[in-house]
């Protein structure tokens, strides 16, 4: 019996004046019991003393199934019912059973406290005041009082919650819906109607919650599923508004609003989804056309305008183009101060920009929201070091390029400042020290961004001709004398030392 206890202690946590039927005696004679269904009903109480509900179940539906005016049968079958948590399959086995036996005080009481938890007001306190009627228990009266009171109780809060919401007090209808709904837990109509106060005051996702709970407990409830998925694509949330919608529409296929309103959230879903495809595939220019249309698809919801401005920046940034994306980053941050996404990607424009003080003011915004982003704190490192290397040489600035520069560029940019910068054409003394040292940063800086490896150190804060960088103290090798670099051709591209140049 120690499994039978542990059913009737869970059944008890739910219901507890509940009598589990497991030793209940009955005639067969008056219940008209013949030798097979006797046989079910103590398998199935065997069964269900071991905890076995599904096994026990099918043995009293076979037990009900050879003789429907068994209330025994009916009401075994409903505490297996209320055991698995099935309470609207209890329900009319519990309604057949009071039909069959109208003085079986327990079925009544369990029906009152089903038709209580439903909301169903009226109809638990008719089956209270019968159970007074009917010569109960001690508990069982105790319980049937018990049940009245609060049966009363939620009568007025009902009222009251119904006149608040009539008069616009949404705060306070939603006080009144909570007390309720402790009690009145299944009553999809209370829930229904404290998510519209979530919506008049504002919070959606609580809506959401009550919204579902109700679409669970009343049956084809297509408004339920439309009001989720509207309200979800309020949010923004375009993926899980197209699962709710088709949810409307599995129970109603002809449902206009949900029909109407599937069509817009299925282009919207589409237009996005191939968006991010071409950010994989990294296409930033063809996904930053889509995410343009997303607004003009859909321009009144703030949502989609923020996010779709939020992945436009992200393209920006990662296609190179810091002005494009430094201004549309500002949108979104104007919009949404701590975006760190926007944050992060406008960081990343600032650094091409070369404006290091900017890109660590953002990457340290970021981290505050975000502190263990690792991509922040490596980008907020680098932002650090090519700070510190700006008030050393740059040689991106030495050439006059930008720091996303095709290597084309490079080569080019190198190849006239050397023709302008050569020592030999300088008879001055002073000017030729002036264009001597001016030319070897020239050369420094071809030898350095024309090469991908010495490219991307630099690139990340580390100059690889810096005397500090070198191990060993092997100094840069480019500080020598001008003697050293007599009879180089700066229109090489295998180097500076293959081809005399002579200048007239």
């Amino acid at each position: 019996m120690v499994a039978l206890g542990s059913v009737t202690s869970r059944l008890g946590s739910v219901f507890p004046f509940l009598l589990v039927l497991v030793d209940l005696q009955y005639e067969g004679a008056e219940c008209g019991v013949n030798a097979d269904v006797e046989k079910h009903l103590e398998l199935g109480k065997k069964l269900l003393a071991a905890g076995q509900l599904a096994d026990a179940l099918s043995q009293f539906h076979a037990a009900v199934d050879g003789d429907p005016d068994n209330y025994i049968a009916y009401y075994r079958r409903a505490t297996v019912f209320l055991a698995m948590g099935k309470s609207k399959a209890a329900l009319p086995d519990l309604s057949k059973v009071i039909e069959l036996k109208m003085d079986f005080t327990a079925a009544r009481l369990q029906r009152g406290h089903l038709l209580l938890k439903q909301g169903k007001l009226d109809e638990a306190e008719d089956d209270f005041k019968k159970v007074l009627k009917s010569n109960p228990s001690e508990n069982e009266e105790k319980e049937a009082q018990s049940q009245l009171i609060k049966s009363d109780e939620m009568q007025r809060l009902r009222s009251q919650a119904l006149d608040a919401f009539e008069s616009s007090d949404y705060t306070a209808a939603i006080t009144f819906l909570d007390k309720i709904l402790e009690v009145c837990v299944w009553d999809a109509e209370l829930r229904e109607l404290r998510a519209e106060c979530f919506i008049k005051e504002g919070e959606p996702r609580k809506a959401i919650s009550d919204l579902k709970a109700a679409s669970k407990l009343k049956n084809d409830n297509t408004e339920a599923f439309y009001k989720i998925s509207t309200l979800y694509y309020q949010l923004g949330d375009h993926e899980l508004s197209l699962s709710e919608v088709r949810e409307c529409l599995k129970l109603d296929q002809d449902h206009k609003r949900c029909f109407a309103h599937y069509k817009q959230v299925k282009k919207l879903n589409k237009l996005i989804e191939t968006a991010e495809e071409l950010i994989r595939d990294g296409r930033y220019t063809d996904a930053t056309s889509k995410y343009e249309s997303v607004m003009k698809t859909e321009p009144s919801v703030s949502e989609y305008i923020i996010r779709s401005k939020e992945r436009i920046c992200h393209c920006f940034s990662k296609d190179e183009k810091p002005v494009e994306a430094i201004r549309v980053c500002s949108e979104v941050l104007q919009m949404e101060p701590e975006n760190v996404n926007a944050l992060k990607d406008r960081a990343e424009a600032y650094l091409i920009e070369e404006m290091y003080d900017e890109a660590i003011q953002d990457y340290e915004t970021a981290q505050e929201h975000n502190e263990n982003d690792q991509q922040i704190r490596e980008g907020l490192e680098k932002a650090q070091r090519l700070l510190k290397q700006s008030q050393k040489r740059d040689y991106y600035k030495i050439l006059g390029v930008k720091r996303n520069a095709k290597k084309q560029e490079i080569i080019k940019a190198y190849r006239k400042l050397a023709l302008q910068w050569h020592p030999d054409n300088f008879q001055n003394e002073e000017e030729k020290k002036k264009a001597e040292k001016k030319f070897i940063d020239i050369a420094a800086a071809k030898e350095v961004l024309s090469d991908p490896e010495m490219r991307k150190k630099f690139d990340d804060g580390e100059d690889p001709l810096d005397a500090e960088n070198q191990q060993g103290g092997g100094g840069n090798p480019f500080h020598r004398s001008w003697n050293s670099w007599q009879g180089f051709n700066p229109f090489s591209s295998g180097g500076p030392f293959r081809f005399k140049f002579h200048f007239n």
